[in-house]
């Protein structure tokens, strides 16, 4: 219960506050506003947010605390945007759009999951609306404040024509940080060319569980990897640096989903995570961390789920006293979405949805999304004495100093003819290729089968992903998309007869928003089997793509909306078409299209090739067809481990030394280890060599490597260099990734790889929880994968 004090303080600050709009109706404040300090933009931020806020009743603060969705169709007639239902409906303004190029809020749209044009705006729709929301902010609102929209990009701008990269998980695989760079530039051009400052993303969790759906949208398993992938994704986004303010063609950045989401209990999204603070602080914070530190973040997105018991959206030891106590995060943080309301509806530890708003915002949430269900209730609550007033200023003091740094105020709008230029052009359809090539993990290649002669017998392209281009989770619909059967043909043109059979479906339709998904069915796709095996006899050599569609590994994101799964191996009669293809005695090359890592033991032991391209993007088809036909050198590495049986969850490759003794009846190896990926070519990797073998706690310990090209193609070899605490007074894992160094070389070329590892790399939380670099032996080895590695020894003393 609120004490008499802040009661008759909130009830002072109403009454003041309620003044203000009564000056403004008799035309006092109109000269004093033209003139304020929050319009002026030479002025520092935090004086134009203390002046602003200095002028804000206590229903404009609160308007700014909520964003609008399906609330959408209270400002919009039809698709277009109206001033006077706006008016009517929030004279007070309101804080955020929901993706302002989706039709939520439109009749008969009740979602924009993706997948279909028919769920979008176009561009030129979507800057139309974007301008008319924000001339009706800065103009028709008693203080002009403008709104602020936000967009999905995991792997590009979801929306209409732009541009779509491989998968998230497919972008770590490259362990290329320059590259995660590029494409992120290239995605936050087209999202502010549309009048957008700011995306939610990257997902910076790490993954240990992959029945769990959303694991394609992660960079893995692995915290050193996904912090350093994270670094790259906001610098691309946001620009590199701590800059206060948004540079022109940047948007600020998400980090989601802090934290715990990629290891739920029983791999169901957002279950709880039974994780301990050790764990946290030593697995699951470090890629938050990292990014906070080295970067500008603009905002962090709690997740879902619950650790001990404490929901992250109402964790205010989560949010405040680690994420801006410790770590110093000074940006803002946005509700998952329903996160709030599910406090009360979902997690049971509100009691309604006043309860919700009032646990969120004192754990440190400042913008409820996506339509501020909860949070709307701030006001009356404020008046009834319920919350304090100084924790609706700190929100929206949070909020406005990130409106004022994604410059709102001097340029809220959108420009058409610039999101014409640089969406999905030239340049971004070549940077698309060139990732999709560099995502490309060669997993089996048994007797060198590939890559494929241009010429020769005929080639038959078989498989449910073989003719279709699939995107992945948070995709839209790119100008153009490229399937593996189309690259084919265009790459071998008439060198080469290219047969194709569907093989099977996966699943009864193609709509990744559908609630329920039915498999194909079985009597259907065995016909299509022996269709399938027809067209094979024809041919030498078989391309099958096999894997998940957009359906079968996806975002789980409500009861009636799942995406996760109990089995790990290949859905439906997948197996039924390989084993038939595979008893023709003919090559069987198989190209994993999925989103989900490859648990496919039969495929695994008798497929004559593997070429991992996970969902890859747009150009996916074309850069696939390369790397079968040689033009085009698989380099990538897996970002995790690839596991027999769910009975090994959870498996990840920096385990205890305890963990992994063994099973009856089963192997205990993975299929695939954290870090594989082969080549064409063939590369030696030298131990490390140290500088010096001894240094001090505070030291830096200088690393170098040798690698050569040993075989006669070029190629990409990645360096990886891991550490092992020979003894520790709290158990360390047996292996840690400290660094990694992706190289291109020419056949006999030879490349010294350089590595300087300091405290941060040998730090860790010992018995009183204190962060330390302890005195003791460090085994430190370099190698192509986590599995195949040399080592030396540094002593710290």
């Amino acid at each position: 219960m609120a004490s008499r004090r802040q009661i008759l303080r909130n009830l002072l600050w109403t009454g003041a506050a309620l003044a203000a709009p009564m000056m403004a109706r008799a035309g006092m404040p109109q000269s004093r506003e033209a003139r304020a300090v929050y319009r002026d933009a030479r002025a520092p931020i935090a004086d134009r947010v203390r002046d602003l806020l200095g002028r804000m009743t206590l229903e404009e603060k609160v308007a700014q605390t909520i964003a609008l969705w399906a609330t959408k169709s209270e400002i919009m007639q039809g698709l277009e945007f109206d001033p006077v239902k706006a008016s009517a409906s929030y004279p007070n303004g309101f804080g955020q759009i929901t993706r302002a190029s989706d039709k939520r809020g439109v009749t008969g749209v009740r979602g924009a999951a993706g997948g279909t044009a028919a769920n979008w705006r176009t561009p030129q729709q979507t800057v139309d609306f974007v301008n008319a929301v924000q001339r009706w902010a800065t103009e028709r609102t008693r203080l002009g404040i403008p709104v602020l929209m936000h967009e999905e990009s995991l792997h590009g701008y979801m929306a209409t024509d732009a541009t779509m990269f491989p998968q998230a998980i497919a972008l770590a695989g490259t362990f290329d940080t320059g590259l995660m760079r590029r494409v992120q530039s290239q995605i936050a051009r087209e999202v502010r060319a549309r009048g957008v400052p700011f995306v939610l993303s990257p997902v910076v969790d790490i993954v240990r569980d992959p029945r769990w759906g959303r694991i394609e949208e992660t960079f893995g398993e692995d915290p050193y990897l996904v912090g350093e992938m994270g670094v790259a994704a906001v610098e691309g986004l946001q620009g590199e640096g701590k800059r206060e303010r948004l540079p022109d063609g940047k948007v600020f950045a998400t980090l989601k989903h802090m934290t715990g989401h990629g290891q739920p209990e029983s791999g169901n999204n957002v279950a709880p995570a039974q994780i301990s603070e050790r764990e946290l602080r030593e697995n699951f914070f470090p890629p938050f961390r990292e990014i906070v530190e080295r970067t500008a973040i603009g905002a962090v997105m709690p997740s879902y789920n619950e650790i001990d018991g404490i929901p992250s959206h109402t964790n205010g030891w989560l949010l405040n006293d680690v994420l801006r106590g410790e770590w110093g995060f000074d940006g803002v943080v946005v509700s998952d979405y329903g996160g709030v309301h599910e406090l009360a509806t979902l997690h049971r530890v509100a009691t309604d949805l006043e309860d919700a708003a009032r646990q969120a915002l004192a754990a440190g949430v400042d913008w409820e999304l996506p339509d501020g269900q909860a949070f709307r209730t701030l006001t009356a609550q404020v008046r009834a004495g319920k919350v304090d007033i100084a924790l609706i200023d700190k929100a929206v003091e949070r909020i406005l100093t990130f409106k004022f740094r994604c410059g709102l105020f001097e340029n809220p709008y959108g420009d058409a003819r610039a999101a014409q230029r640089v969406t999905g052009n030239a340049d971004a359809r070549r940077l698309a290729l060139e990732a999709a090539r560099k995502s490309l993990c060669l997993l089996k290649n048994e007797g060198g089968v590939l890559p494929l002669a241009r010429t020769g017998g005929a080639i038959a392209v078989i498989g449910p992903n073989a003719a279709i281009a699939r995107l992945g989770g948070y995709s839209s619909v790119p100008r153009q998309t490229v399937s593996l059967l189309e690259g084919v043909r265009a790459l071998v043109g008439d060198r080469r007869r290219v047969l194709y059979a569907q093989g099977v479906f996966i699943t009864q339709s193609e709509d990744r928003s559908a609630d329920e998904i039915l498999l194909a069915d079985p009597d259907r796709n065995r016909a299509l089997i022996a269709e399938a095996v027809d067209v094979a006899r024809q041919a030498d050599t078989i391309v099958l793509a096999i894997g998940d569609t957009e359906q079968t590994s996806r975002e789980g994101f409500a009861v009636d909306h799942l995406g996760d799964r109990t089995e790990l191996d290949l859905v439906g009669e997948q197996n039924e078409l390989f084993a038939a293809l595979k008893a023709l005695g003919k090559p069987v090359i198989v190209t994993a299209i999925n989103g989900r890592p490859p648990s496919w033991p039969m495929v695994a032991e008798q497929a004559d090739a593997i070429l991992e391209c996970w969902y890859v993007g747009q150009e996916g088809g074309t850069a696939i067809a390369e790397a079968l036909f040689g033009d085009v050198n698989p380099g990538a590495k897996l970002p995790v481990t690839v596991i027999r049986n769910p009975g090994q969850v959870p498996y990840f490759y920096n385990h205890k030394p305890t963990a992994r003794r063994g099973y009856l009846f089963d192997d205990l190896a993975p299929l695939f280890p954290f870090g594989h990926g082969l080549s064409y070519t063939s590369f030696e990797i030298g131990a490390p060599v140290l500088a010096a073998s001894r240094i001090a706690p505070d030291g830096e310990a200088q690393v170098s490597v040798e690698l050569r090209n040993t075989g006669n193609r070029a190629g990409d070899e990645v360096v990886q260099l891991y550490i092992r605490h020979k003894s520790s007074s709290v158990t360390q894992p047996v292996l840690e990734l400290k660094g990694f160094e992706r190289v291109t070389l020419a056949p006999g070329e030879a490349r010294r790889v350089r590595f300087a590892l300091g405290p941060k790399a040998f730090r860790i939380w010992n018995r009183e929880m204190k962060e330390a670099v302890e005195p003791g032996e460090i085994e430190i080895f370099a190698g192509p994968s986590s599995a195949v590695l040399k080592g030396t020894t540094l002593t710290i003393a």
